[in-house]
């Protein structure tokens, strides 16, 4: 693609949406047209990963095309603040227009993160995040995990209505007249199908609570062993509040709001279409990680489950081949290139360098590669200690920190029911593989060391803020306000105070 075949970029990210809840994934009860028709003038990437199976430090990777370990943005409470440089950065400083529309999930409006604009912004919640998730020694009861099966059903929320103002500004920016008059970039941030689990009644309607397909494991109660993963669900406890019944009807909301989510995706690029700059744009599909969904007793993301880990991931526009599915692993570590590589600076050489991912432009168009890996570690709450993800060929790789790993072949066992470690009798193939996770992982980073340098920060961040019950107390809450309600939260503290 050369500077006068590509003038623009539109990213469009959701939240919490795993990657086999689509019609062109072959899920067969979601409806996501839109989505569907994008895949179909498009590539779909079949094993797109995140950086981290948690929003905060997703949205910081994504932004510095950096690993966590490396940019030290482990956890819920180390919000990106406008360091290390965002692709953003990069790319308005050659003279790109580069705006944001809806959920970035940054620190605050006021740092410099690298956009020319910022309209309707979520940032973490009071400039400081979730800091219970910085207490992994000892952690305190999760209290809030209750809250995700009381708000299941149908309706509006704070949350669908925000996203309903991110498609209309959306609108409103991509057929303003002066979008054509220079190169743009765009990222458009949308909140569904995140929890609350209600979706609008009309999108709720389409999926019948009887027919909802019940969660991985399910039935025969088979839950994961490993000491780390039930750690994690015990914390996040929320399968206790769940019977058939509420799980079924979970199931419906979360599809509901995945067929909304659609929709103001289909509207923004009809936007894109009336505008007259489809043919001129690369327009990038992703979410920030998956959603469990009851799978294997876990419920939200946090763990490197398919489900979780997992994200969608369409590319279309021009140079992208149509009706193209790529089976080489992708991670949204390779977003940073592909932004810099479809808006062609003129030193992209240079500013690529040192980026672990590659354009995903550039990825469409070769041979499928089984050797490429993707990658992903989580440091956030529930979790005792470091958990580290290789996911190459039919193999994918589990470390934590101090404990045994896992190893899963996803050619045999898709649903990850089988760790051939804890089953005790591996294959030589098996074996081989099983050293092959770990010398991939040295070679990406030390995982002791990175888990050391990731407690001793999270202890700092922990006095710097007040200590454990101050941390446990401030900042205790299940899911981020909306920009709205937290200018009203501010103003009910501003009255108190007077």
């Amino acid at each position: 693609m050369s500077q006068s075949e590509t003038r623009n970029f539109l990213i469009l990210i959701s939240d919490e949406h795993r990657r086999d809840a689509m019609g062109c994934m072959g899920h067969p009860l979601v409806k996501t047209p839109n989505l569907d028709a994008l895949a179909a003038r498009g590539t779909v990437f079949e094993r797109a990963y995140t950086p981290s199976p948690m929003c905060v430090p997703t949205r910081a990777a994504l932004a510095t095309g950096q690993y966590l370990h490396r940019s030290g943005h482990w956890d819920s409470a180390t919000p990106y603040a406008g360091e290390p440089r965002s692709w953003m950065h990069r790319l308005r400083d050659v003279g790109v227009e580069v705006t944001s529309i809806g959920k970035l999930h940054f620190r605050s409006g006021e740092d410099d993160t690298g956009f020319s604009e910022q309209i309707l912004p979520m940032h973490v919640v009071g400039g400081i995040g979730w800091t219970v998730g910085l207490l992994r020694k000892d952690p305190p009861p999760y209290d809030s995990a209750a809250e995700l099966a009381q708000d299941v059903g149908f309706g509006s929320s704070s949350y669908t209505r925000y996203d309903e103002d991110i498609t209309a500004a959306a609108q409103a920016w991509l057929t303003a007249p002066d979008r054509k008059d220079a190169p743009w970039a765009a990222f458009v941030s949308l909140v569904s199908p995140h929890y609350p689990l209600t979706a609008p009644k009309a999108f709720f309607d389409l999926y019948d609570p009887a027919q909802m397909d019940l969660p991985i494991g399910y039935a025969s109660g088979q839950r994961p062993q490993h000491p780390e993963l039930q750690q994690v669900v015990s914390f996040f406890d929320y399968d206790r509040y769940f019977d058939e019944a509420k799980t079924r009807e979970a199931k419906a909301a979360y599809y509901g709001l995945i067929s909304f989510m659609d929709d103001c995706v289909g509207r923004i690029l009809r936007a894109l279409a009336q505008s007259g700059q489809t043919q001129n744009t690369v327009i990038l599909y992703v979410s920030d990680h998956g959603d469990m969904m009851g799978d294997q007793g876990f419920w939200t993301k946090q763990v490197m489950y398919e489900a979780s880990a997992g994200v969608p991931m369409i590319l279309s526009g021009p140079g992208v081949p149509q009706g193209h599915r790529c089976t080489t692993a992708a991670s949204l570590l390779d977003i940073a290139p592909t932004a810099l590589d479809v808006m062609r600076p003129s030193d992209d050489a240079a500013e690529t360098s040192g980026l672990p991912g590659a354009s995903l432009c550039g990825l469409a168009q070769r041979d499928d590669d089984p050797n490429r890996a993707a990658f992903s570690e989580y440091h956030d709450g529930g979790s005792t200690t470091g958990t580290f993800m290789l996911r190459w060929d039919r193999w994918k790789y589990v470390y934590f920190v101090g404990q045994a790993p896992q190893l899963f072949d996803l050619f045999a066992d898709p649903q990850e029911l089988c760790d051939l470690v804890a089953a005790g009798t591996m294959t030589e193939e098996q074996t081989t593989a099983l050293a092959e996770g770990e010398r991939r992982l040295r070679a990406i980073c030390d995982p002791e060391a990175v888990n050391a340098q990731a407690f001793a920060d999270q202890t700092a961040k922990i006095d710097a803020l007040g200590g454990r019950e101050a941390c446990a107390t401030a900042y205790a809450f299940n899911h981020t306000p909306t920009p709205s309600e937290q200018a009203r939260s501010v103003e009910d503290a501003r009255r108190t105070s007077e």
